[in-house]
């Protein structure tokens, strides 16, 4: 029996994240808009109400057995599939859908499903970054990669946290649609297009803990404005009127590192940032102020663990690799610049 074309399941339970189901669900309902519409169906292991985890209550659900066959299927997250094991109730449910779908897809701790019926066993998964650690030493056969933001094996879909699957969503429609149509539902929607899948969950900018001093304050603006400027410990010293010594000591007081490596760790998340737009590694290292594909790829081998064009393989965009950089789209409204 061949799947309903574009026929969504999105799998919910009492203790769901709501925006692990509204996120991804006004994604595709905004694509109706600009292309064949997705026809959305909430299920739930007994169908009927389901309590979400803030209070508010889900009606119309319908059970497994009600919903078709989906062409997607969607499991959605909550604190407590991470905390407790899966009812066989649910688990019955993703079973029965899984088999149906062609790809399932899931948001948040809702990776715990999945991983608990063996169907992320031998792939690559990620989840939130709070509950990665767990899935990991759950489901040892799971290669868990706790930084992403999404990540596609085979016909299995798994992404972050909470607002993460609304960038899996818009990964959907652009597989669905093409990526003009995603970035039109992006921009609808007032958000980002599209942070891919292997952006971090975190950056070094969103990491550093506040600077106590006007003088780190102002030094790390700086930074984050322009990592390939020339950052130096005695140029950033210069500039705060300090000693290198004294800047140092600023730095372990206050964030608890070097300024030097501080430094790395920024010129990295902007080098992954380049080689996921489509820079080359020379352009990303050049452009980062790492300077050489050689200190690129001695980065990369000590945070991450791999090398630059593993990660851009990876983790890029749909495009091709641009060595003069991509064009640049006009900002979001209310997104980053």
């Amino acid at each position: 029996m061949r799947p309903v074309s574009r026929r969504v399941a999105v799998l919910v339970f009492d203790g769901v994240t709501m925006l692990d189901v509204s996120g991804p669900s006004e994604v595709l309902h905004q694509t109706g808009r600009l292309a064949p519409p997705y026809e959305l169906v909430l299920v739930s292991p007994g169908g009927g109400p389901v309590a979400g985890s803030a209070g508010l209550a889900l009606t119309g659900t319908v059970t497994a057995a009600e919903a078709g066959v989906p062409h997607t299927l969607v499991v959605a997250g909550g604190d407590r599939l991470a905390r407790q094991p899966v009812e066989p109730e649910l688990l019955d449910a993703a079973r029965v859908l899984a088999e149906r779908a062609e790809r399932v897809a899931s948001v948040c701790t809702g990776a715990f499903v999945l991983a608990e019926l063996g169907l992320l066993d031998e792939r690559r998964a990620t989840t939130h970054w709070r509950h990665a650690e767990a899935l990991a030493r759950h489901y040892p056969r799971v290669g868990v990669e706790p930084d992403a933001i999404h990540i596609r094996d085979g016909r299995y879909l798994t992404s972050a946290g909470i607002s993460a699957g609304i960038d899996l969503a818009l990964a959907l429609v652009e597989e669905d649609h093409g990526p003009d149509v995603a970035r039109a539902v992006a921009r609808e929607l007032v958000v980002f297009m599209q942070r891919p899948g292997g952006q971090s969950q975190f950056s070094t900018a969103l990491a550093t803990p506040p600077a106590r001093g006007d003088l780190l304050r102002s030094l790390i603006a700086q930074v984050l404005a322009d990592p390939g400027a020339d950052h130096s410990p005695t140029a950033l010293a210069a500039r705060a009127a300090v000693s290198p010594r004294h800047l140092s000591r600023l730095f372990r007081a206050e964030l608890g590192t070097t300024p030097a490596r501080w430094l790395e760790r920024v010129r990295l998340d902007r080098a992954q940032q380049l080689l996921l737009d489509g820079h080359s590694v020379t352009a990303a290292a050049r452009t980062s102020g790492l300077g050489s594909d050689e200190t690129l790829r001695r980065a990369f081998a000590r945070h991450l663990g791999t090398t630059p064009s593993e990660y851009r393989t990876r983790f890029g965009t749909t495009g091709p690799p641009r060595e003069n950089g991509p064009e640049r789209q006009p900002p979001v409204p209310g997104g980053p610049a």
